[in-house]
């Protein structure tokens, strides 16, 4: 039980220090030139000045929030930051033609190279890991139909507490994380627990921001995904539980209606259920 209650001293600097390394070894190219850098970064500004100008922002405000922007890099939360706040309006944006399955942000917690498992498969977790059982069972096919053999399955989730691997302390490394291979018929079975709601870190800029607003600083229950093969385009989508709290005011603004499970209890009596396909569009 150590291990379990050691998780709830994961501090925001820490979840953000992580967060921020992981994203700095990501490779972040982007061909843009010099005009739409010009475009983008001009228009960007000028919506700030347009801010301060309709609202008559004070010095004592603009130093606060100069103050807050440091304290936002030295917590290393831009990636929490942006993840909740913008990264849900870019995701419109970039597959608003998308056909297939509907897909939604990324977050802040996904690492790559998670262990490789079969069709039917077991996430890795503790032998005493807490929660109800869930049995995440579908297909993945192209958009004419075709049952896409081998696709890849990536998930990942939070735990019980609302905590994810590799992010908080006593967790072992790739706890709830794997990479599931479909089977000649696209299809899986993965066994897992069913994730937790969770608030995301308040005790960084980004809470601070979230008290003197007066929001909340809740994210639904959800299950992240990658779904991808040969020849198809990468989905990056998160499904959520019908009922749950807060699927109806996730602070990142993530939900849609195409990504809400429907669990039921499964005929055995351990846990439950949920089926979901995925149909993913062509390069």
């Amino acid at each position: 039980m150590t291990t379990h209650l050691s998780e709830q001293t994961a501090t925001a600097a820490a979840s953000g220090a992580a967060a921020t390394q992981r994203f700095q070894q990501k490779k972040t190219t982007a061909s843009a030139g010099k005009e739409r850098v010009d475009t983008l970064a001009t228009e960007i500004i000028q919506a700030v000045h347009d801010v301060i100008r309709r609202h008559k922002v004070t010095y004592e405000e603009y130093d606060a929030f100069k103050a807050w922007l440091i304290q936002v890099g030295q917590d290393g939360e831009w990636p929490l930051f942006l993840d909740v706040w913008i990264e849900h309006v870019v995701e419109e944006v970039v597959n608003e033609n998308r056909n297939g399955s509907k897909g939604t942000i990324e977050g802040p917690y996904y690492v790559p190279d998670a262990p490789a498992l079969p069709a039917e498969a077991t996430l890795p977790m503790r032998p005493d890991e807490p929660g109800t059982p869930l049995l995440f069972q579908g297909q993945v096919r192209s958009v004419a139909g075709q049952a896409l053999a081998g696709a890849k399955v990536e998930i990942w989730h939070a735990d019980d507490l609302g905590y994810y691997s590799q992010y908080a302390p006593g967790l072992p490394e790739w706890n709830l994380r794997g990479t599931v291979i479909a089977d000649e018929q696209g299809r899986f079975w993965i066994n897992t627990v069913q994730p937790a709601p969770y608030q995301i870190p308040t005790d960084g800029a980004c809470g601070k921001l979230i008290a003197a607003a007066g929001w909340h600083a809740w994210r639904p229950a959800h299950l992240h995904l990658k779904v991808s093969a040969p020849g198809h385009q990468l989905l990056t989508t998160q499904l959520y539980f019908r009922g749950g709290d807060h699927v109806d005011t996730d602070i990142a603004q993530a939900v849609k209606p195409e990504l809400i499970l429907d669990p039921r209890p499964r005929v055995d009596g351990r846990g439950n259920e949920v089926t979901y396909d995925f149909v993913l569009d062509e390069v």
